[in-house]
């Protein structure tokens, strides 16, 4: 994802993480159903795809349906997974032709078989791409990778193909589905909440974190700008002392 001619000269995330909140909220203050809040949140996932490559963002995952989401109304969930279809369909030209690699985490195996079929074609199709990455988190908590991990590192020991010591954070990280990709830089949340939701909790540890009041349906460029440029304007110390 390459940065516009003229972008700002601050410092640019390289990996932006965002919890898309408020489509509903949206939808329930227009007096429209709770679906069309859905739908318009999808249209906002295409532009922020769009702006993310025109800024420099190399690394985007959107947390688009938690582990957590399977206790919604039947319905709901079903148009969810419908509007997820819709966007793999009408979204692989746009990505094969920018470049940007689709990726998945979360426990894919309990999504709809017609959901999985579309996922594994569209990151078939991009699987090449070099121009960025757009991960989405379906049917992810952060909890359950973090659970997947330890006990596949429990299996290797008792196979004896991993001694004790041998356990360290870089060898739990590898075993994460996240194992391919940056920590995130910056994560953003809409819709005026502030907390993690089981997102990334073992990625995020030493990300910035941006809010807004905009429920996800009104994100657009101009906002994720706003929260580049204060990202920007952030001292990173990682722990330690920045140093004149």
């Amino acid at each position: 994802m390459s940065p516009e001619a003229g972008a700002t000269q601050l410092p640019v995330p390289r990996h932006v993480a965002i919890v898309m909140d408020g489509n509903g909220r949206w939808a329930q203050e227009r007096g429209l159903p709770r679906s069309e809040g859905h739908r318009a949140g999808a249209v906002a996932v295409q532009r922020t795809v769009e702006a993310c490559r025109e800024l420099g963002i190399r690394y985007l995952t959107l947390y688009a349906f938690s582990t957590e989401n399977w206790q919604r109304p039947p319905a709901e969930i079903r148009a969810l997974m419908g509007l997820l279809r819709e966007f793999l369909d009408n979204r692989l030209d746009d990505l094969v032709r920018q470049g940007v690699r689709l990726n998945v985490i979360g426990q894919i195996e309990r999504l709809p078989r017609l959901v999985r079929s579309r996922l594994e074609r569209v990151m078939a199709r991009t699987a090449n791409g070099t121009q960025g990455t757009l991960t989405l988190a379906l049917s992810y908590g952060a909890r359950a990778e973090i659970t997947a991990a330890a006990r596949a590192l429990a299996e290797e020991v008792r196979a004896g193909k991993l001694a004790p010591k041998d356990i360290t954070e870089q060898a739990l990280a590898a075993r994460l589905q996240t194992a391919s990709l940056p920590d995130p830089d910056l994560v953003i949340r809409t819709a005026g909440e502030k907390r993690l939701s089981n997102f990334l909790l073992w990625q995020l540890s030493y990300a910035e974190f941006w809010f807004t009041d905009l429920c996800w349906p009104d994100f657009d460029r101009e906002v994720l700008r706003q929260a580049l440029d204060e990202f920007g304007r952030r001292q990173r110390r990682f722990g330690g002392l920045v140093h004149a």
